[in-house]
């Protein structure tokens, strides 16, 4: 069975895959991220589209440089656009606190780049290629009030993700709204992965979980005539 190898600590990011039927493999990559970025933004400025699929390639590759066969690997990150400026997670809960202020009662652009390698040999259908895309999605956020945001931010959870809220989360009520692909605000846009594997000659269907763990899956495959 063909397998997708995740090169991401997320857990939101597994738990989208789990819930649409793929069980991934994780190897989390490692990357300094801050030392990518500053060394793509010494050869130019980096529009904040870019930022994530460079960071999303860059762990990527650093997984596929490993001693992995036979899987397709993919790559993602997040960052939030607010004025312009990009913002990835908090330094810290000061940092998430100030943060908060400026968003809240408005709207920022939240972008995952996604990044795919195909690691399949040739007499298995591979294609060597790698290629990526990022997915924007516009957020709306609530008018939070101080004593909200000092609560949220204590929980610790702004601290661990990327524009320092979640959709899936404690943060889901300081949403308002998206204009755009609810996954791709957790973490992982499953429309624009299946876009992309396509393109390497994958179905995402060939990814489900067929074992009895995962019977709902071929019940819906049947269902569908897919299998």
């Amino acid at each position: 069975m063909l397998r997708l190898l995740l090169a991401s600590q997320s857990p939101a990011r597994l738990a989208t895959l789990r819930s649409a039927g793929i069980e991934p493999v994780v190897q989390v990559s490692g990357v300094d991220e801050d030392a990518v970025l500053e060394e793509a933004r010494r050869r130019g400025p980096v529009p904040p589209r870019d930022a994530p699929l460079l960071l999303a390639r860059a762990k990527a590759e650093h997984v596929a440089g490993r001693t992995f066969t036979d899987m397709i690997v993919l790559g993602c990150d997040s960052i939030l656009e607010l004025d312009g400026e990009v913002h990835g997670k908090p330094a810290d809960p000061d940092d998430a606190v100030r943060r908060w202020r400026r968003m809240r009662g408005r709207s920022g652009v939240l972008y995952t780049g996604h990044w795919l390698i195909d690691l399949r040999e040739p007499d298995d259908g591979g294609t060597g290629r790698a290629l990526g895309e990022t997915a924007g999605t516009t957020v709306h956020f609530a008018d939070l009030s101080d004593a909200e945001i000092d609560a949220y931010v204590d929980t610790g959870e702004p601290l661990r993700v990327a524009g320092a809220f979640t959709i899936d989360g404690l943060g889901g009520p300081f949403v308002t709204g998206i204009e755009g692909d609810h996954h791709a605000v957790v973490g992982l846009s499953l429309p624009l992965l299946r876009t992309l594997l396509a393109q390497l000659g994958v179905g995402i269907t060939d990814l489900w979980r067929t074992d009895r763990d995962h019977e709902p899956v071929r019940r819906r495959a049947r269902r569908a005539g897919l299998h």
